[in-house]
């Protein structure tokens, strides 16, 4: 459904420093830069950040969410560990289990560090 998912950034660099971390435990190579933004892709598609090309200053999505898929709880909490570890901050409850109408699923959240809110996502088996 979707070619590519960008969020904007302050910091391009410091950006991607964060992503090649977070999308690394996904086994998403490293990003490239282009101009004013960057690119990680897949055979899923493409995400990027970019600085606003309107001259305007970066804002967040408010009740925007990105989410990645993962293989598997381990994979869900390696991903929010480098997160925390290269200037994300954690959001939402810990990571672990959430049970709802779609089942149960393995979560957590991160903020970017410019604020956008990001989720890292293991569908469970159903029992």
């Amino acid at each position: 459904m979707f070619s590519h998912v960008m969020v904007g950034t302050s910091d391009v660099d410091r950006s991607k420093r964060f992503y090649d971390a977070v999308l690394g435990t996904l086994g998403i190579g490293s990003g490239f830069v282009d101009r004013h933004r960057a690119f990680w892709r897949s055979q899923a598609g493409s995400f990027g950040v970019s600085l606003p090309i309107d001259g305007e200053p970066q804002t967040i999505g408010n009740g925007s969410t990105v989410g990645f898929a993962c293989d598997s709880p381990k994979q869900v909490d390696a991903w929010h560990a480098a997160g925390m570890q290269n200037g994300g901050t954690t959001c939402e409850d810990p990571p672990g289990i959430r049970e709802g109408a779609v089942g149960k699923l393995y979560l957590a959240y991160l903020r970017d560090p410019d604020g956008n809110k990001l989720c890292a996502l293991h569908r469970l088996p159903k029992a």
